[in-house]
């Protein structure tokens, strides 16, 4: 969570597209990203190790010269995650791309209760006696 944190508190020159980083369980969150414009097509997710790349670009289909161009043709987001994080899930619906993310600790790495026994202590290990052998002088 505090990796997703820092992806917010970052100094950018371009802050586009606005996003909200939500947690929605104890080991859930949830992306959402503004991208008004852009279809599920001219949309990329890709997750390298323990970064979140969300990209887009608009298809080059139109032959126009424009006046004014305010409204964004194509971007780049990074997050960085934390470890075990992996993307559950990514929905585009009415311009809102919400990325679910679920953060999966291997069992072998997650804490376990370790039990303690009651009962009698170990017997003391008699010492084991080392002959020296004898040498001819």
């Amino acid at each position: 969570m505090n990796a997703l944190e820092a992806a917010s508190r970052a100094d950018t020159i371009d802050n586009w597209p606005p996003y909200d980083i939500v947690k929605t369980g104890e080991d859930d969150y949830r992306i959402a990203m503004a991208v008004a414009g852009f279809s599920r097509e001219e949309l990329a997710i890709t997750q390298e190790q323990n970064m979140l790349i969300v990209a887009g670009q608009k298809a080059n289909g139109e032959d126009v010269q424009y006046l004014h161009r305010g409204i964004a043709g194509r971007f780049q987001r990074r997050f960085d995650l934390a470890d075990y994080m992996k993307v559950a899930d990514a929905r585009l619906v009415d311009g809102l791309l919400t990325i679910d993310l679920k953060r999966e600790i291997p069992e072998e790495m997650k804490p376990r209760q370790i039990g303690i026994e009651t009962g009698q202590a170990m017997a003391k290990a008699q010492p084991k006696q080392i002959e020296a052998g004898k040498h001819a002088a």
